[in-house]
C-alpha cells in the first residue's frame, strides 16, 4: 500500500492546458513509491510539456507501455536505456479495418530489445510495494471488447490483447490507470478487484474507448455508478459528448494536457 502522497501529471492528452499543447495520444507521469512514465504519446512533445511543468521524465525508475498502439508508445524513442515494461503482443504489426492506416508502433520487438531493459509479461507484474502492472487483463463480461475496428497484419481481427494498466493501492482505495481502455474499463476494474480482494475504487484515470454510438456505452455507466468510484478522470479516446455526461452523472474531474492531480 503507498504511505506517501500520489501525484499525477498528465504530459499528454488530446486536450490542451495552460501552457501544455495536444496530440493524439496520453503520455502520464506517476510519482508515488516508484516514479513511472506511463505511456509517451506519439512524438517528443511529453518531453516539451513535462520541462512546462517542471517534471523530469528521465527520472522515471521504469517505462510501462500500456498498449501498442502509436499514439502511446512512439515517444518511448526518446527514453532510449529505461526499464520498459509491456504485454508480449505490443509489437505486432496493427491497421485500422481493411488496413486503411497502420496505428501499431514506429519500432520492433527487436529494437526494443537492443534499446531498453525490456520486461514483457502477460501476467501481473508488482512493480513497488504499491504499483501493480495489470499483465493480459480477462475479458470476461457480457458486453465489453466483442467488437473491433482493428486488424492484424494477416487481416485476423485484432482485439488488442495486449491492453494492460496499472493499479496503485492506496489508503483511500484502488487507483487504476488505463491507456485506452481496449480490454474493457469494467473488465480492467474486476480484474483489479480480483487481483487485490479490495473493492474500493478511490479513482480511475486515462481512456476509457467509449464512443458516443457504441452500444457499449449504456452498460458501462450502469457499471461505473454501480461501482461507487470516488472519481473518474476520462480522456484521450473517450468522446467529448460521453465525458460531458459523466460529468452530469457522477463525479467526473477534466484532463488535458498540463493537468496535475494529486492524491
Amino acid at each position: 500500500m503507498l504511505r506517501r502522497p500520489l501525484k499525477i501529471s498528465f504530459l499528454v492528452d488530446d486536450s490542451p492546458g495552460p501552457g501544455c499543447q495536444a496530440e493524439h495520444g496520453l503520455s502520464i507521469f506517476i510519482d508515488a513509491d516508484i516514479k513511472i512514465l506511463f505511456d509517451a504519446g506519439q512524438s517528443r512533445l511529453f518531453l516539451e510539456n513535462a520541462a512546462r511543468l517542471g517534471v523530469n521524465p528521465a527520472s522515471a525508475d521504469c517505462l510501462v507501455l500500456s498498449h501498442g498502439h502509436y499514439d502511446h508508445g512512439n515517444g518511448f524513442e526518446y527514453m532510449a536505456g529505461k526499464k520498459l515494461i509491456c504485454h508480449p503482443g505490443s509489437f505486432i504489426r496493427r491497421f485500422r479495418s481493411q488496413k486503411s492506416a497502420y496505428i501499431g508502433l514506429k519500432y520492433d520487438q527487436q529494437f526494443a530489445q537492443k534499446n531498453f531493459d525490456l520486461v514483457l509479461s502477460a501476467q501481473p507484474l508488482k512493480l513497488s510495494e504499491s504499483v501493480l502492472f495489470l499483465g493480459e487483463i480477462p475479458r470476461t463480461n457480457s458486453f465489453e471488447s466483442k467488437q473491433t475496428t482493428f486488424v492484424s497484419e494477416d487481416d485476423t481481427p485484432d482485439f488488442v490483447v495486449d491492453d494492460s494498466a496499472l493499479l496503485i493501492d492506496t489508503p483511500e482505495g484502488l487507483i487504476i490507470i488505463v491507456g485506452c481502455g481496449h480490454s474493457g474499463i469494467c473488465n480492467i476494474i474486476n480484474y483489479a478487484r480480483k487481483l487485490t480482494g479490495k473493492s474500493r475504487i478511490a479513482a480511475v484515470v486515462g481512456g476509457f474507448h467509449l464512443k458516443e454510438d457504441s452500444p457499449v456505452v449504456q452498460p458501462t455507466i450502469d457499471y461505473l455508478l454501480a461501482a461507487d468510484i470516488g472519481v473518474l478522470m476520462p480522456c484521450h479516446c473517450v468522446d467529448t459528448n460521453i465525458i460531458r455526461l459523466f460529468n452530469t452523472i457522477c463525479n467526473c474531474e477534466a484532463v488535458f494536457a498540463g493537468r496535475i492531480k494529486e492524491f
